[in-house]
């Protein structure tokens, strides 16, 4: 079992969308956003990837400039490169131009060193759909709770 340090997380991804399918890829910082990465400072809320010339991007991930950085900072919100192979991008590719995919990213990730990140391909939810899951939640709730009180 790898050892993963989890950085930050999306958490309306699955709350705003269907998950079909998980891919880990690279993704290429500057020295300052290294350092505000592992100190967890990456909000993912409204990121997505985006396809440009066979190349994936992270867009509108905005990851705060370091403390200790001064005039080296990095602009928060700047596009950057997804690392992944060449094939992989190509079958992503026809998933989101074919069948109306959009990648989110999930979660953010240190792993043997470097920072991945977990990215998910999605279908966004309708209003009832959201309705529709909230409702099975609180059911699942209700009826875990139900287990756990001690019959008399």
């Amino acid at each position: 079992m790898e050892k993963v340090k989890i950085l930050a997380t999306n958490r309306q991804a699955h709350h705003n969308y269907f998950i079909h399918d998980r891919y880990e890829a690279g993704i290429a910082l500057v020295g300052t956003e290294v350092k505000s990465s592992r100190e967890g400072k990456i909000n993912l809320k409204d990121s997505y990837a985006k396809l440009e010339d066979g190349e994936l991007f992270l867009v509108n991930c905005h990851i705060s400039p370091y403390f200790h950085g001064n005039i080296m900072n990095h602009d928060p919100l700047r596009k950057r490169k997804l690392l992944m192979h060449r094939g992989e991008i190509r079958r992503l590719e026809k998933n989101i131009i074919q069948a109306g995919f959009t990648l989110i990213p999930l979660q953010v990730y240190l792993k043997k060193g470097k920072i991945k990140i977990e990215m998910g391909l999605a279908k966004g939810k309708k209003l009832y759909d959201k309705r529709e899951a909230k409702k099975r939640k609180d059911i699942d709730r209700e009826m875990k709770r139900e287990g756990r009180r001690p019959s008399r």
